[in-house]
């Protein structure tokens, strides 16, 4: 759909006459003046100031330790970090659940340093989702060891670490820190190199454990399998402390990832400053077909009064191309005040790291007054303090949301926290109702470890790394089904096993000559990166994923990077690489998609009422890049259209799918491609209450519309067109994680809470909050010979005994 290009109130540079004002209060007393900006603002709340709750230092804490703490000012400990230090000393594994900015690396060094000062052959393993976390990490430990007098050291381990300093990790460092994918493919398969390490591990630090979720979360589980494996077998057997924002199962979690029992540590200790809550809600500009100016455009136009006002902050966006368009928007309108636009960077994935690392120091040293990021930041990277944290959409989940707001307002002081809200229906879902957002439960992470698929992977690296005897169990899997894996891998000739000795036990040996791990993505995406280079330097700009690549780096797209704008001429898949020339558009593309779903397997299925059939099982997903569209900057008119040549991604995961008899369709009083259509903008309905049922980030659901059985098969006895339409819910992850199991269990309350979110939408013909776009025509009313989406999709459901609901 072409939007509406919005009027010069919503889009150009806006000078207020509070303009020259400094500082929050300025800001936010301007904006309760301002027309543009108050009437839009649908939820303000104060979170108030908490105070601290203390204990004395541990009375065994080692004297240098103590020295080192008091030289740093810290006479006390918070009440959380005291009782994870004494149930680490005691040796308890254990999860660190409290919210942003409460200390808890102080949680795990201390124990840590503490032992390091009573064993000076103690070594301890850090794991960090990020290389960029866990070179942060890794400047304030050492600094913390050096101030202790402890010369055990601390060095990354990493695809960026120079083969000097990998001996001297393996060889001398009393910390190793690392990340899931180094650990998996570095480190395990080459334990004999470092024997000394695992022999001595006493302490292995799970940071950021919120993060692990889904099929990154369920490929770590089965990497921790094989370390604590490891350790074994080197005669270890460390203590785990893990370390989470705030998610709404941290224990489950743990224990999930572990497969042991762990101890909670959720009741925080640290105080807090007074937060100011907004959520903005764009005005409408097309009441006839549901828009709202552009949430980006609004983002950058608070952001930029915040910034103005000397307010250090950070902006959120949902994806690359967002960040580097409002980075592109708030750099230009500091050229036209004059201003200095080196004063705002942006921070993202692809970004190289020597980059990344300069913005976060500049941060920290005030020379930089906004950030525009993706979620790369909000992990816990010291940035130091900040005044303020917009979010340009809200992130998918409430977790997500509050680790982002818990960024401003580090060192205790007040702070702004702001979310912008898009014409995405689950947005405007929280919009309507922004109570149920700040008041929510705070979302489950899951993961599924014992997915097939996954398992058997591991256990292929697992038997590489040491051979199993039969009769082990791996990790926390049964012992039946271990054997029974391990079988399956005898008969493809990936293990051997060896004669049983008289009395004794078959052992599985690795018999394959593969690397297992090097063909084990934890991510569930192609190992190698595409490189950005630009033709005429040969410079490197960056690197993106195999997968975002189709996406962003078609031939013909504007890759956007540190605001500026290149045009990529090729894109070389087979060696990885696209080649870009710098240039100056006035437009920016956005890549358009095909996703079709067949179902491979139906594991459950059951009727819904007299007509609606549900089922529950595999699926494949193919998605093809088709074209693109050229979006101009500032007004987002478009501009053009582009065709794209690009070979389909696939993808087997689980779905529950809706199947709607073609008879039923046929029986409806409207034209069969508008009850179509009305069952598209259904399935965008249910996507949204799902999503909020599920307590789950809607990028971990995909929904489409197509049908169950081949649409190509042979003509219909009724006359029908050869199927029945179905609608899709699947998750977005290779292998499923749950997600379309927990809806099938659902499924009646999914079509009645559907419906229900359909009849208590105030619009007349539909909206993004509900069912998507309205049919043109009046507000209110439908032009002759329509067919409203909304008022169609009610009627259908009812024809399939979907009604009365209160």
């Amino acid at each position: 759909m072409k939007p509406e290009k919005e009027t010069e109130a919503f889009s150009g540079p806006r000078r207020t006459p509070w303009s020259g004002a400094r500082g929050l209060d300025a800001v936010l007393q301007g904006w309760r003046t301002d027309r543009q900006v108050w009437p839009n603002i649908v939820h303000d709340a104060v979170t108030p100031a908490r105070s601290g709750v203390f204990a004395p230092l541990p009375e065994g804490l080692s004297p240098q330790v103590r020295d080192a703490l008091k030289r740093r000012g810290v006479e006390q400990l918070f009440s959380h970090q005291a009782e994870a230090y004494e149930r680490a000393r005691d040796g308890e594994s254990l999860v660190i659940a409290t919210p942003t900015a409460s200390g808890k690396s102080l949680c795990y060094n201390l124990p840590l340093l503490d032992r390091f000062a009573r064993e000076p052959e103690a070594r301890a393993l850090y794991l960090f989702p990020t290389k960029a976390l866990s070179r942060d990490q890794e400047e304030s430990l050492r600094a913390f060891m050096r101030e202790a007098g402890l010369g055990h050291g601390a060095i990354t381990f990493d695809g960026d670490t120079p083969g000097d300093a990998r001996r001297a990790a393996r060889e001398r460092a009393g910390v190793v820190l690392t990340n899931p994918d180094m650990l998996h493919t570095g480190i395990l398969p080459h334990h004999a190199n470092w024997a000394r390490l695992f022999a001595n591990l006493r302490y292995v630090v799970i940071d950021e454990l919120h993060t692990y979720r889904g099929v990154f979360g369920s490929h770590l589980a089965n990497v921790l399998r094989r370390l604590q494996r490891v350790a074994r077998f080197h005669g270890a057997s460390p203590t785990f402390i893990l370390a989470s924002a705030t998610i709404g199962n941290p224990k489950a979690h743990a224990e999930r990832m572990l497969g042991r029992e762990v101890a909670l540590v959720s009741e925080s200790g640290a105080p807090s400053g007074e937060r100011r809550v907004l959520v903005y809600n764009p005005p409408v500009v097309n009441a006839e077909l549901g828009i709202r100016a552009s949430y980006l455009k609004s983002a950058v136009r608070l952001t930029s009064d915040l910034v103005r006002a000397g307010v250090s902050t950070l902006l959120f966006g949902q994806s690359r191309n967002n960040v580097e368009v409002m980075l592109k928007y708030l750099r230009d309108r500091f050229v036209e005040e004059k201003l200095d636009p080196s004063l705002i960077q942006g921070y993202r994935g692809g970004y190289l790291p020597g980059t990344r690392r300069a913005t976060e120091a500049a941060m920290r040293a005030g020379e930089v007054r906004c950030v525009v990021a993706t979620n790369a930041l909000e992990l816990g990277i010291d940035i130091g303090s900040l005044d303020a944290v917009v979010c340009a959409g809200y992130p998918g989940s409430v977790a997500a949301l509050a680790q982002r707001f818990g960024r401003a307002g580090r060192r205790g002081m007040g702070s702004l926290a702001l979310l912008v809200t898009s014409s995405a229906p689950l947005d405007q879902y929280f919009a309507a109702d922004p109570r149920a957002l700040t008041g929510a439960p705070v979302e489950h992470a899951r993961i599924d470890p014992d997915n097939v698929e996954i398992l058997v992977q591991h256990l292929k690296c697992a038997a590489f790394e040491l051979p199993f005897e039969e009769g082990d169990a791996f990790g926390d899997v049964p012992v039946e089904n271990t054997t029974e894996a391990l079988d399956f891998l005898t008969q493809h000739q990936v293990v051997h096993p060896s004669q049983a000795p008289e009395g004794g036990r078959r052992m599985f040996h690795w018999s394959s000559d593969a690397y297992p791990a090097h063909h084990v993505s934890l991510r569930s995406v192609g190992w190698d990166n595409v490189v950005v280079i630009e033709r005429g330097t040969d410079k490197t700009l960056a690197e993106m994923d195999f997968r975002s690549a189709h996406t962003q780096l078609h031939e013909q797209a504007i890759y956007q990077h540190d605001s500026e704008q290149y045009q990529v001429e090729m894109l070389d898949l087979e060696n990885h690489k696209a080649f870009v020339r710098k240039v100056a558009p006035d437009y920016f593309t956005d890549a358009m998609t095909n996703v079709r779903v067949s179902v491979i397997q139906e594991d459950q299925g059951a009727p819904l009422g007299p007509a609606l059939h549900a089922g529950l099982g595999e699926v494949s997903v193919i998605e093809k890049v088709v074209g693109y569209k050229k979006i101009k900057f500032h007004t987002h008119e478009n501009v053009g259209y582009g065709d794209v040549r690009l070979p389909e991604m696939q993808m087997h995961t689980s779905a529950l799918w809706l199947t709607v008899p073609e008879a039923v369709v046929r029986n409806m009083d409207a034209p069969r491609p508008a009850v179509i259509d009305a069952l598209r903008g259904l399935g965008s309905a249910l996507r949204t209450v799902a999503c909020v049922g599920l307590m789950s980030d809607p990028r971990d659901l995909g929904r489409t519309l197509g049908s169950k059985d081949e649409p190509d098969g042979p003509p219909r006895k009724d006359g029908g067109v050869g199927f029945d339409p179905t609608l899709f819910l699947y998750d977005n992850v290779p292998g499923g994680v749950g997600l379309a199991a927990r809806l099938y269990d659902q499924r009646e309350e999914l079509l009645l809470r559907g419906r229900k979110l359909l009849e208590s939408c105030p619009c007349e013909d539909g909206c993004p909050a509900c069912i998507g776009p309205a049919a043109g025509g009046q507000p209110g009313s439908a032009p002759s010979g329509s067919h409203p989406r909304k008022r169609l999709a009610l009627e259908l459901l009812a024809a399939l005994g979907v009604a009365g609901v209160q």
